[in-house]
């Protein structure tokens, strides 16, 4: 084990359809982030198959750690620590992460570290920001999660707001397929609203009832492919584009909303965004210019830490480390698991 002042952590993510490993020292230094995505496979299906992906996460898991080690230029001797995300997930992918994790961890008596999928994108923006420390709200938006988050400390979540139903990126993917513009949905979409009109047709906006922080967008969903119905019943010619670029402004304009009320009510100088979605073009400029209006450091990370890898578990872990927190054998996947449970 290292004897120094520097904590090596191994990171493994496997929770969809990304097979991913990362040699993070600190926290905040990456040394590698190898990333192998399925992304061409699950598109001949028009979106992620669970078994598909377990089965590629099995055949690329290995290849890829010993990669990352490779690019870091240590070997599992010099680890301090393995980390991996057990939950939330497809149960069978991140089953595969788990059991690597657990195997190299035995085998070499490391600790074990288990991460939160949530956590680890919250935590990407640690990496390229150093300066940035707790507290601060965050924003998550990917293809399975919208949360409002309230980062009081290293590894302290509060969950202030979260999507009832679809989230932002699950309603990207099932809007893009309805337009004809195919999978993954959110930079199809993104690529076909710079060319359209966000003021062309007009997509509700939820509100949730007894929440100001809650999401809903199941409603503008079904108000896209109403709208598509109605156009192809009455022959009225279908502009992608402009559908594109106003299901989009709907979706950003709920999302600011939500982030600027929280801002004011919970009086905070930092505010980030995390997840699949804040690689969002739009979403991230109109981000920006609230927080600048209301004198709030913006913080994001880079398009390559928004989407699953393994460095943001990497430097997730890290604060779990130096916390004191172990994980034992037991350690499972929990597909459901909620941001702020601690086994």
């Amino acid at each position: 084990m290292n004897s120094g002042q520097e904590v090596k952590i191994l990171a493994i993510e496997s929770s969809c359809d990304e097979t991913a490993a990362a040699v993070v020292v600190n926290g905040r230094d990456v040394r590698s982030n190898v990333i192998s995505s399925q992304i061409d496979i699950h598109t001949l299906y028009g979106g992620v198959v669970p078994e598909i992906a377990s089965r590629k996460h099995i055949e690329r898991i290995n290849q890829v750690i010993e990669q990352a080690l490779e690019e870091a230029e240590i070997t599992l001797d010099d680890l301090d620590a393995v980390a991996v995300t057990y939950g939330p997930g497809l149960v069978g992918a991140l089953l595969v992460g788990v059991a690597e994790a657990k195997a190299i961890a035995y085998a070499k008596k490391l600790p074990l570290l288990g991460v939160h999928h949530i956590e680890g994108h919250i935590s990407a923006n640690y990496i390229e920001n150093k300066e940035l420390k707790p507290p601060f709200l965050c924003l998550v938006v990917s293809g399975g999660h919208t949360h409002l988050v309230n980062v009081s400390d290293y590894g302290v979540y509060e969950v202030i707001g979260a999507t009832r139903d679809d989230a932002a990126g699950e309603a990207f993917d099932k809007a893009a397929r309805a337009i004809g513009l195919g999978y993954p949905g959110g930079p199809k979409i993104e690529k076909a609203a710079r060319l359209g009109n966000a003021q062309a047709i007009h997509f509700p906006r939820a509100k949730v009832g007894g929440s100001d922080y809650d999401f809903s967008f199941s409603g503008l969903k079904s108000a896209v492919l109403n709208y598509l119905n109605g156009c192809r019943m009455k022959n009225i010619p279908i502009i992608q584009e402009d559908v594109a670029a106003s299901f989009q402004k709907a979706v950003v304009d709920v999302l600011v909303s939500h982030a600027a009320h929280a801002i004011e009510q919970y009086q905070v100088k930092k505010f980030a965004i995390a997840g699949g979605v804040a690689s969002n073009t739009m979403l991230r400029n109109s981000i920006k210019e609230a927080c600048e209006q209301r004198g709030v450091q913006f913080y994001h990370p880079s398009a390559v830490l928004c989407t699953d890898n393994a460095a943001m578990i990497g430097t997730a872990a890290y604060y779990d480390y130096i916390a004191g927190r172990r994980d034992g054998w037991n350690l499972n996947a929990v597909p459901n698991l909620k941001l702020g449970s601690r086994r």
